[in-house]
């Protein structure tokens, strides 16, 4: 793998397609965010919110076939703390992933997991500060990690697709601490993690990517690269911005514009074997400027510090 280079994808979010009503603009059309993601020169993307893009499996692989892009996942919210949650839960992440299956190429997709994140008043007003007293309880840990099982088993048995938890602020699995507790006690067979470098360096208070990605590593199968700009994080903990308080304002940067150190992590990449897609992310939200020079800047950053992984 480490001569073939750097498998790079961008996601819907990148163009302002978020999952967050208090984020919503107007939507830029999956056709035009797919065109301009190919010509910056990405080969991947994830499916964004269902309904995005085509859900009829011939017409999206289509769509991805003649700009040569892979389906490397898709994003599914489950208030995993609600046990009543799970089993509709398990069944959109079922949904989306056999649509996942029915266009997957190489590397197979991912069914990407995570908390229903900015739900819960208590996390998303203290995203990127949060203290060991606004965590789960003991049940209410076994109950979430119950559920993350149980829909990875069910994705599995299904449609063959592994699942990764997708540790993100303003979700219930946010900080390193968090993570860790979740990934105890989940089965490492079943459930694996996408590590966010954005959402660790601002969810950790701050934290070192680098190092996140040492210690987990192990149960790492998935890569999403988002910066984290350390002055927009430092003012939104002092005068205590909610989670989209701080993302209107830029907490997630461009690429290389903010404390994240891609090169350590590409490095840490390198010495692990990692084979699969890194999945470039920043959240665009409208008025933020123009997606497509975003992404093409991001892009170019990664080609300059490549030599870091191949």
């Amino acid at each position: 793998m480490a001569m073939s280079g750097l498998r790079t994808g961008n996601a819907p979010c990148s163009w302002g397609t978020l999952e967050f009503s208090e984020t919503k603009g107007e939507q830029i059309g999956y056709a035009r965010m797919l065109d301009e993601l190919a010509e910056a020169g990405y080969t991947g993307t994830e499916l964004g919110d269902w309904g995005y893009m085509p859900v009829e499996p011939a017409a999206l692989r289509a769509e991805l076939t003649r700009r040569g892009l892979v389906m490397l996942g898709a994003f599914v919210p489950v208030a995993l703390k609600e046990s009543a949650a799970h089993a509709p839960g398990a069944a959109a992440a079922v949904k989306t992933a056999r649509l996942l299956a029915a266009v997957a190429s190489e590397p197979a997709p991912f069914l990407v997991l995570a908390d229903d994140n900015g739900t819960v008043e208590a996390r998303t007003r203290n995203a990127g500060r949060i203290t060991p007293d606004q965590g789960l309880t003991p049940a209410e840990w076994r109950t979430f990690a119950d559920g993350a099982n149980q829909i990875a088993h069910e994705v599995k048995e299904e449609t063959g697709l592994r699942t990764v938890f997708h540790h993100h602020c303003a979700g219930y699995v946010e900080t390193p601490e968090e993570i860790t507790r979740l990934l105890d006690l989940t089965d490492p067979a079943l459930v694996g993690l996408v590590f966010d470098t954005g959402h660790y360096v601002y969810g950790g208070g701050p934290a070192d990517a680098a190092d996140g990605l040492n210690r987990f590593g192990d149960r790492v199968w998935y890569m999403h690269f988002k910066d984290c700009h350390p002055e927009v994080a430092a003012q939104a903990r002092a005068e205590k911005w909610d989670y989209f308080e701080a993302l209107r304002h830029g907490v997630f940067c461009e690429l290389g514009r903010g404390s994240v150190d891609f090169p350590a992590v590409l490095e840490q990449l390198k010495q692990r074997g990692y084979e699969g897609y890194v999945l470039v992310e920043q959240d665009v939200l409208p008025g933020m400027g123009s997606p497509l020079e975003s992404a093409r800047r991001n892009r170019e950053y990664l080609r300059s510090i490549e030599h870091c992984f191949v």
